[in-house]
């Protein structure tokens, strides 16, 4: 698979580049896409939650009646989930939401989800580029030139750029990663992948294809 390499201008510039069936051409695999997705997002919780059972409940811990006689259900304490102002009965309690993946169904839901990308040209190769300042303009011109300015945007770096991330921070619909942090959520959630030259070779290198 060839893809045309565009300027910043959003003009061809006459040089093409190859982009490997192994990553960009395979079979998706969805269920591996689904548990990838699922593991990021159960990542990104804190699992904070806590309730007050009748344990952590304050209060009296004398029997409230007595046992026999008065003609209602026998009781304890005050405590009692059974009662209004006592604990929660099997509530919530703090935990660790993030579970273990194998290292190649991590790859593989990343390559489905490129290859996903690539079936519906959703992809577009940009020449090597650097902002000389920090301006939120320079990135909405790259955008236009580009005609991915409606499009949900996941710029690809091939290593950190300070000026392009800060002038993309402030736009709601674009964000900016290097190839080594690329995620399958990050794929998917993105309608247009926008890769950078040398983010190609470094993806690459990251799937030890070279």
């Amino acid at each position: 698979m060839e893809l045309t390499i565009l300027n910043t201008a959003g003009e061809d510039t006459g040089r093409k580049i190859e982009l490997q069936d192994s990553v960009f051409g395979i079979e998706p695999n969805e269920h591996a896409i689904y548990l990838d997705v699922k593991q990021f997002l159960a990542n990104q919780r804190q699992g904070t939650h806590k309730s007050k059972e009748r344990a952590d409940i304050s209060g009296s811990t004398a029997k409230i009646k007595k046992q026999k006689g008065t003609g209602t259900a026998r009781a304890g304490s005050i405590k009692s989930p059974l009662f209004r102002g006592g604990g929660r009965c099997f509530g919530p309690r703090p935990r660790n939401y993030s579970f273990k993946l194998n290292r190649k169904l991590k790859q593989l839901a990343r390559k489905s989800a490129l290859s996903v990308k690539a079936k519906n040209n959703a992809l577009v190769v940009v020449e090597d580029f650097n902002f000389e300042a920090v301006k939120t303009k320079l990135f909405v011109d790259l955008q236009n030139n580009l005609k991915v300015a409606d499009k949900k945007v996941l710029l690809v770096l091939n290593e950190e750029n300070k000026n392009i991330y800060l002038s993309s921070r402030n736009l709601k619909n674009v964000e900016v990663v290097r190839v080594s942090d690329l995620a399958t959520y990050d794929i998917m959630k993105a309608s247009t992948l926008l890769f950078v030259e040398s983010s190609v070779n470094g993806l690459n290198e990251m799937f030890k294809l070279n």
